[in-house]
């Protein structure tokens, strides 16, 4: 599967897939969704999506996450071997192996799918806005995924788990962030647990088009 270079946005994804799925009780990454798997799901949407490729962070069950990615072109996998203290290290460790030079990384955990027309309402918006940060909402409700300027790369790196991670950089400033409003209620999708999931399972039709409730 080669990630497209749409218009070369230089803009890259970090797809968190590192995580216990504690809550959840088996890996989040390998859950059935829409004829795949998540993990499986969200690499091809953004493959058709604005992205131009993606760091995918494996951590928990970290060799069976990877052979449903193998010989996808365009996805770097990097294994995040203290996922342990939690979400903020496998930022770091997405962030440190997306190219230096990129223009905008995009920040996603595999258990918020997004299709592939709402990554780029939040992409497209970025690289329209000049905020160095980029936020999806409805209605004043913030939601996934947010994207963050390149120039930001050295702050994202320096983030931890007791300084509430990307919150990090968000908070620093308010004014260079943006709010984007976008069509769909899907920016709030986050399965954590098997009510979750069941509840996403149930919007599947949602993720066909723009503008979904």
């Amino acid at each position: 599967m080669a990630l497209k270079a749409f218009s070369d946005s230089g803009v890259w994804a970090v797809l968190l897939a590192a995580g216990l799925s504690t809550r959840m009780g088996q890996p989040k990454a390998l859950l059935p969704w829409m004829g795949a798997s998540l993990v499986e799901y969200q690499l091809e949407q953004m493959a058709e999506s604005r992205v131009e490729g993606v760091v995918l962070v494996v951590g928990h069950e970290a060799e069976v996450v990877m052979g449903r990615v193998v010989g996808r072109m365009g996805v770097k996998v990097v294994e995040n071997r203290g996922y342990e203290r939690g979400r903020a290290s496998s930022v770091v460790a997405g962030v440190r192996e997306a190219p230096a030079d990129a223009k905008a990384i995009l920040i996603l955990n595999v258990d918020q799918p997004r299709p592939a027309w709402l990554i780029d309402e939040v992409v497209e918006a970025h690289l329209r806005s000049e905020s160095k940060i980029t936020i999806p909402v409805q209605e004043g409700r913030r939601g996934h995924p947010v994207v963050l300027d390149g120039s930001l790369r050295e702050e994202m790196l320096g983030i931890t788990e007791e300084g509430l991670g990307l919150k990090q950089v968000v908070r620093r400033d308010g004014g260079r962030v943006g709010n984007v409003e976008v069509s769909s209620s899907l920016i709030y999708l986050d399965m954590n647990t098997p009510e979750e999931y069941l509840e996403g399972l149930g919007r599947e039709g949602e993720f066909g088009g723009r503008g979904s409730a």
